[in-house]
């Protein structure tokens, strides 16, 4: 059993953007093929570039605030109650679109 507070947890830059802070909740190696569960604060305007991860599932759920996700160059309302499962293969990224922060909850799963 791990317990976790998240007020305890340290903030991080992400690695597509140091102006987007994370909070690795549950670190790479803890739980089988989980890669971290985080939690991201994106600025007004800031986004994480698009990218592309071979090996490994995503899920976006915005927590609050308001962005846009793009997937393979479509982009998708991101709002509070949404979630977003990005495949191995796909380009995505995160823009933050609206005046308040952007916290969006994150996990990836190894698929190989």
């Amino acid at each position: 059993m791990k317990l976790v507070r998240i007020n305890d947890v340290p903030e991080t830059s992400v690695s597509h953007n140091a102006k987007i802070r994370k909070q690795v909740v549950v670190e790479n190696g803890v739980v089988p093929h989980l890669t971290n569960y985080s939690r991201a604060v994106f600025p007004p305007g800031e986004k994480a570039d698009r990218h592309v991860h071979r090996d490994m599932t995503e899920i976006f759920t915005c927590e609050s605030g308001c962005g846009e996700i793009r997937v393979n160059e479509v982009g998708y309302e991101f709002s509070p109650g949404i979630t977003v499962v990005v495949e191995p293969g796909d380009a995505h990224e995160i823009i933050n679109t609206g005046p308040a922060e952007l916290i969006v909850r994150y996990f990836g799963l190894v698929t190989d």
